[in-house]
């Protein structure tokens, strides 16, 4: 059993917090809430994310 908790990889399934498409970026708040965004919206959002120190995992199929 791992010591530390780990997130799923991002699937199909999972849809952009913003429009609905598919997420490409799971930003994890310090707050313990989620975000999800897809490439176009995580690029938009990815530096403010970066700056309130959200943990990012981001999808290894695309470059953001």
């Amino acid at each position: 059993m791992p010591d530390t908790l780990t997130r799923p990889e991002l699937t199909a399934a999972d849809r952009c917090d913003r429009c609905g498409a598919a997420a490409k970026l799971r930003a994890v708040l310090q707050s313990g809430g989620e975000l999800l965004f897809c490439g176009h919206h995580g690029r938009e959002f990815k530096a403010g994310l970066s700056d309130i120190e959200a943990e990012l995992q981001e999808d290894e199929e695309i470059d953001l």
